[in-house]
């Protein structure tokens, strides 16, 4: 036993008895009221006990207080429910026997019901460990792609803006506006970088637990394509909706984000100069989020790691930059909404396929 197990446990002692002792006041208050008022069974005293017992059991931390709770159980009945009244009497014929029955019982009921809550606490610690090992992965993700994304745009800001400021006189007006042109590019896609970082910001500091509200599907996805076009003027989606209007708890900005990021990459990746197709489903359960490019496709090796922050790394090409940590924190904001995405290829091209369910999730 460490030494911060032990601390631990002296400081539950006392709350611990606190409960034990107020568990078995409220049993024996209500037990008066049933032997003196309604039935004076034995058997019904000794069922109302064992239920006191149970009870101290699942809310005490270790065996010991409910095998205390059974010794003293078993005395109070002796001594306020059997003849001769509020006097401690062990000699009464039967008595031994059927209250030696009792008392082994409660225990036996005691130590199984603290096993089930540490088995149960046990559970909960290994889910919480396995959390905590997905947040750190994803971190760990996060950390690599972002160094690894980071550099061509930040190199291609330093190189175009010292080359603008040393040579202004020698570019031609379009040379400059060029350079001017990917300065913005690759600022806009840091800022784009920025506001991803700060999803999954959001979903840690929440704890997974987000603040979601109905909100309507047609006005997500209408703002999310606002937002996309401030940013890909010439971007052509088409979008296909349900003629029924639907409401569905979510936070909107973290599912905007995620349609920004899908229809971007599909935008700008797929190589092709058919319209990107956002189709919106609804079914039994969920709602269905299909986007559609008619394009290159995806990377059949590494489609079964699209989705962890380093699909980007495995491209060679510049133009995936930021790719892989876009499609990792859509994975984020989906998952810590119950949701499902996936991504597979098609004929012509790709498809990203996200739901997210119609009902609340309690844990």
């Amino acid at each position: 036993m460490t030494k911060n197990t032990t601390i631990s446990k002296q400081r539950q002692f006392p709350q611990n008895l606190l409960i034990a002792a107020g568990l078995l006041v409220l049993t024996t208050g209500l037990t008066f009221t049933l032997f003196f008022q309604v039935s004076d069974n034995p058997a019904n005293i000794a069922l109302f006990y064992i239920i006191g017992i149970i009870t101290t059991a699942r809310h005490t931390t270790g065996y010991i207080y409910g095998i205390l709770a059974s010794i003293v159980g078993v005395i109070f009945i002796n001594c306020f429910f059997t003849y001769p009244y509020f006097s401690i009497n062990f000699s009464l014929p039967d008595y031994p026997f059927t209250f030696l029955c009792m008392f082994f019982l409660s225990i036996a009921t005691s130590a199984t019901t603290t096993h089930m809550k540490q088995q149960s606490d046990l559970i909960a610690s290994h889910e919480k460990q396995l959390l905590e090992a997905e947040k750190e992965k994803l971190r760990a993700n996060l950390l690599r792609a972002v160094s690894h994304d980071l550099r061509t745009p930040l190199t291609g800001i330093l190189g175009a803006s010292a080359s603008l400021q040393e040579q202004w006189e020698s570019y031609k007006a379009q040379e400059r506006q060029e350079l001017i042109h990917n300065i913005h590019d690759d600022a806009s896609w840091l800022l784009n970088m920025v506001e991803n970082l700060l999803s999954v910001t959001q979903i840690q500091a929440d704890g997974s637990k987000l603040n979601t509200s109905l909100e309507v599907v047609d006005e997500v996805v209408a703002e999310s394509l606002t937002r996309l076009k401030k940013r890909l003027p010439d971007a052509d989606i088409h979008v296909t909706l349900p003629k029924e209007i639907l409401m569905i708890p979510m936070d909107a900005m973290l599912i905007e984000q995620v349609l920004i990021n899908l229809l971007e990459n599909a935008s700008l990746h797929s190589h092709s100069k058919e319209p990107v197709q956002l189709i919106v489903e609804n079914h039994t359960h969920n709602i269905y989020f299909r986007i559609i490019d008619h394009g290159v496709g995806l990377n059949e090796e590494y489609l079964e790691h699209i989705f962890d922050g380093t699909y980007s790394e495995s491209i060679s090409s510049d133009v995936h930059k930021g790719m892989g940590i876009g499609l990792s924190i859509c994975h984020s904001i989906i998952t810590a909404h119950k949701g499902a995405i996936a991504a597979r290829n098609h004929n012509r091209g790709a498809e990203f396929l996200f739901t997210l369910p119609k009902e609340e999730y309690h844990e």
